[in-house]
């Protein structure tokens, strides 16, 4: 049973202990900051609250049928300086009045000492059920240490939790367990900001192994194993050198943060880079060196892992009367598992190194490779060299595994995991690991490629065709899929480098399809993806997709329907794969909306726009036919409309807004109407009311106030001076409640609007981690069009709240008009295009007086 907390005064003897708990803690991390050796220090604090503990529990006086154990991390003696004090309290039977009041004064002790613990009363029976329901339980338990109190008691105790242990059982509970924990974290370590203790090749997967081996009864450390055989004593000194140096880092992040932090963020990375002894080179920063060696270590972590459960389970389910299955002459299966029948096959017939993941990929039945040919694999891959490359079988091979119907990326992973990928790819090797600090990925830039060509593959099956139809249905019609994988595989392999990415990484594109004999039309589609993999998201977000020569421009660059689909795919593929934040389903619209008018030009169709408008007054018209409205309502309304609200705007749009004004075209109050966004993400708000001096800004101080962010903004000016002003906001957070914001925008911003409110000063709002460390120069541009009737005015700066009302403040003191605004976060990065007009526009020395008010809006501090 869990014993409650109590809220009882400060007891004299608990609050005694913790002045000197602190006191010695401090001396721990002065020591440990002078030596920085971790087993020390982790084993005397320990110690020190083993001590503590003790000294409560006689204190108390409980009777001596009782017993106090350590679990969980403390029970293996590795507590870290803000971890949880985890302990058991074991009772012979349910516990009277009395008792549970003594119990109560034991937990509330605990805390009056300042120790933050986490526990659980339980008799054996109660810890039996609960393990048997919950696999963490039971892990915790496993690792039960006694502190005080009764012997016996917890030696039943263990002898209970080992005879209810069932090893296979428990293997099978904690592999499935470590697989969705990998999940989480997109099956790779290799993210800028990784969990060092849960992500893969993380301090979790080290105790994974030690757990699963303590119950098969096959060793409590790394030489206990290596003596049954299940690692060799290299590799055990490895993992005992992998563990030391992920514990020191834990325990200096805790230190750095001042609690329990075991995410190595951009705020510790510095200082802990300095701490390791790194220092910033003319090519690389002291922290980017500490990652590296942080990803090396994490990498070989994952590759000794599955080693090592790959032998525990040989352990503990394998059946001597199973004999291998021959596949070929190189290969055979065993237990699953692929095994080169012969342990020097990668070293005579190098070939059979890429042979090796095709099969893998043509018998889904393996899940994986044996640890025997892991090792040889890994020994060979210095073998992978120019004559190897050079080799038309392994040219042939590695094209063969790109166009398998399964299992691509999977091996793809795999590959990278072992250095074999980056070895047949020099340029790819090269990038492995590398650090991208443009604040909108949020992944090394080999684990953003290996990300794109996921969600490439994810186009190709059914059971994702919810997510993006419109890519599913084209990639079922695009041949020669892995065409696209080869882009996307090279797309950012130029990285780091200097110089254009897209241009240098072409040209890796080029030598590799005229290396593996890609037929010249294929080969060319795959350079025109790398080279131009940038151009349809910055057409899409940064320009008037309204302007026919926009589209024009951009179809020409395609030049045919099948570049345009290729280019589509890998972009939505690209921009999914950079980070969770960056993708909504505003940029999806935006890119779909562009690749459609692209098409229909490429098709023949035209987009003079003239039969555009007529088709979209008539699908309006038919829409709002549908609330028994006649044709005529429109006329009041539209006659105030000129061409360009028409090309802006879909039929949709058009219809709700006519819907909505057509009885108040001369409305005397602000008109304010919000709904769910047609694109199933966000609000789209629409504002009608006389033009007003700084509406914009009243406008976005207003969505600034309650924490919405502007996606997109069109605005619009009626021929009798009314503006007609629609936003696309997105709420903060993952889930935010739309539906119930709708009457209090409505309410609250067409009464703010009728009072026209004083504007409020702007703020400076709350800057993010990521760019309180890795801050951007903002940069103002403003360029006339070709007409000179009005301006583009193009924004780049650290996005925060308040950004878009401080912008719009300074528009409004030099009577800019604002006529589009393509709001455009990429991360914690802004590029915001706006097309303005106005007077002072047309005065030199006054555009750079509103540049120079602009950037100094867009500092930080």
């Amino acid at each position: 049973m869990p014993a409650t907390q109590l809220a009882a005064p400060v007891r004299p003897s608990a609050a005694g202990l913790r002045a000197p708990l602190q006191a010695q803690r401090r001396e721990l991390r002065e020591r440990f900051g002078a030596d920085g050796r971790a087993q020390p220090m982790l084993r005397q604090h320990r110690l020190l609250i083993d001590r503590a503990l003790r000294t409560l529990w006689s204190e108390v006086g409980l009777p001596g049928s009782l017993a106090l154990a350590a679990v969980g991390g403390y029970g293996r003696g590795e507590l870290f300086p803000y971890s949880d004090v985890d302990l058991l309290v074991l009772l012979p039977n349910e516990p009277d009045a009395e008792l549970k009041n003594k119990l109560e004064t034991l937990i509330g002790s605990f805390w009056d000492a300042g120790l933050e613990t986490g526990h659980a009363v339980r008799t054996i029976a109660e810890c039996v059920s609960e393990s048997a329901k919950d696999i963490t339980v039971q892990t915790s338990l496993l690792e039960a240490r006694w502190l005080a109190g009764s012997r016996s008691l917890f030696a039943a105790f263990t002898s209970a939790m080992r005879e209810q242990l069932d090893p296979q059982a428990f293997f099978q509970s904690k592999r499935l367990e470590q697989e969705q924990r990998h999940g989480k974290y997109q099956e790779s370590p290799y993210s800028l900001e990784p969990n060092l203790k849960e992500a893969p090749g993380g301090l979790r997967d080290l105790q994974a192994i030690l757990w699963i081996s303590r119950s098969a009864g096959l060793g409590d450390n790394w030489m206990d194993l290596a003596a049954r055989d299940l690692i060799t004593a290299s590799e055990a000194r490895q993992l005992a050198s992998y563990q030391k140096f992920l514990g020191e880092m834990r325990i200096r992040l805790h230190y750095a943060a001042g609690r329990r932090e075991d995410r190595l963020l951009f705020d510790y990375q510095t200082g802990l880079a300095a701490q390791f002894g790194y220092a910033d080179t003319p090519t690389k920063r002291a922290s980017e060196q500490l990652m590296q060696r942080y990803y090396r270590t994490a990498k070989a972590i994952t590759q000794l892992n599955t080693l090592l459960l790959q032998n525990i389970a040989v352990q503990l389910f394998s059946r001597e009367d199973i004999q291998p299955e021959i596949l070929n002459e190189r290969f055979q299966t065993a237990h699953e598992l692929l095994e080169a029948r012969d342990a020097d096959l990668f070293e005579r017939h190098p070939q059979a190194i890429l042979e090796s993941f095709l099969l893998l990929q043509q018998h889904s039945g393996l899940k994986g490779m044996s640890a025997q040919t892991l090792r040889a694999l890994w020994r060979a891959r210095t073998r992978i060299d120019a004559r190897f490359r050079r080799d038309p079988v392994n040219r042939a091979l590695f094209l063969q595994i790109l166009q398998q119907p399964r299992g691509i990326v999977h091996e793809l992973r795999r590959m990278n995991q072992y250095s074999i990928l980056g070895r047949y790819l020099p340029a790819f090797g090269r990038i492995v690991g590398q650090m991208q600090y443009d604040l909108f990925h949020a992944y090394t830039v080999d684990q953003h490629i290996l990300n794109v060509i996921r969600n490439l593959r994810r186009f190709t099956m059914v059971e994702f065709a919810h997510e993006y139809p419109q890519c599913s249905r084209l990639m079922a019609g695009f041949e020669r899929h892995w065409l696209l994988y080869i882009a996307a595989l090279f797309h950012d392999i130029a990285k780091g480098r200097g110089g254009d990415h897209s241009t240098l990484g072409m040209l890796d594109a080029r030598a590799f399809c005229r290396a593996h004999g890609i037929a010249r039309d294929d080969a060319d589609l795959v350079v025109f993806l790398v080279e131009h993999h940038l151009t349809m998201s910055s057409v899409a977000q940064k320009q008037d997709l309204s302007d026919p020569g926009v589209i024009k421009a951009f179809a020409a660059s395609a030049k045919t329907e099948r570049r345009l689909t290729a280019l589509y795919l890998l972009t939505v593929a690209d921009v999914r794969g950079t980070s969770p934040k960056v993708w909504n389903a505003w940029k999806g619209k935006l890119l779909e909306d562009l690749f459609l008018l692209a098409r229909r030009l490429l098709r023949g169709d035209s987009i003079g726009f003239e039969q555009d408008i007529q088709a979209k007054q008539e699908e309006a018209l038919r829409l709002l036919r549908l609330y028994a409205l006649s044709d005529d309502v429109k006329d009041r309304l539209w006659s105030k409309l000129d061409v360009a609200y028409f090309l802006r705007h879909d039929a949709q749009d058009i219809a709700w807004q006519t819907r909505t004004l057509h009885y108040r075209v001369d409305a005397d109050r602000p008109v304010v109407k919000a709904r769910l966004s047609p694109i199933g993400e966000g609000l789209q708000v629409m504002i009608y009311t006389r033009d007003q001096r700084d509406l914009f800004a009243r406008i976005c101080g207003y969505f600034e106030q309650i924490n919405y962010s502007i996606a997109d903004a069109r605005i619009h000016t009626t021929r009798h001076g009314y503006a007609l002003d629609t936003f696309l906001l997105l709420g903060p957070g993952n889930n935010p409640h739309y539906r119930d914001m709708i009457n209090l925008i409505e309410t609250e911003l067409a009464d703010r609007l009728q009072r026209q409110t004083p504007l409020h000063p702007p703020t400076r709002g709350r800057v993010s981690r990521q760019l309180r460390h890795f801050p951007i120069t903002p940069e103002v541009n403003i360029r006339p069009d070709e007409k000179g009737a009005s301006y583009a005015l193009s924004i780049l700066a650290g996005d925060r709240p308040g950004l878009l009302y401080a912008i719009a403040l300074v528009l409004g003191k030099y009577d800019i008009n604002l006529i589009t605004a393509k709001i455009v976060t990429l991360g914690e990065r802004a590029e915001d295009v706006f097309l303005v007009s106005g007077a002072a526009l047309a005065n030199p020395r006054t555009v750079l007086q509103l540049e120079a008010e602009l950037l100094e809006a867009l500092q930080l501090k």
